[in-house]
């Protein structure tokens, strides 16, 4: 099993009010200049958030939700920090609810 981070909110907060898109375009050219694999990705309105563990997550967030999901938690802490007004959360994939952490609605 892999351990997810993950931030959330809304899809329009993480997508226009706030510079999300400059901060993965640096961190994906970081990557690539350091020969890391990428383990971060952006998702909106993810499944993973549809799950009953994260019911009173969801409440909180705004529809259409978003999320940046990772495999490192020092990336999503740092994202938390950063952002500010964004859920944060973990989960194991795969489980009997979330067999695929990247699937979308």
């Amino acid at each position: 099993m892999t351990t997810y981070f993950f931030v959330a909110a809304s899809e329009k907060f993480l997508t226009i009010e706030e510079p999300l898109e400059e901060i993965l375009k640096e961190r994906e050219r970081n990557y690539k200049e350091n020969n890391k694999e990428i383990d971060f990705w952006l998702l909106k309105n993810p499944s993973f958030l549809q799950t009953t563990q994260f019911d009173n997550l969801r409440a909180k967030i705004p529809s259409p939700p978003a999320a940046v999901l990772s495999t490192d938690k020092k990336f999503i802490t740092f994202l938390k920090l950063r952002l500010e007004f964004v859920a944060v959360g973990e989960f194991e994939s795969p489980s009997a609810e979330i067999n695929d952490p990247y699937k979308v609605e």
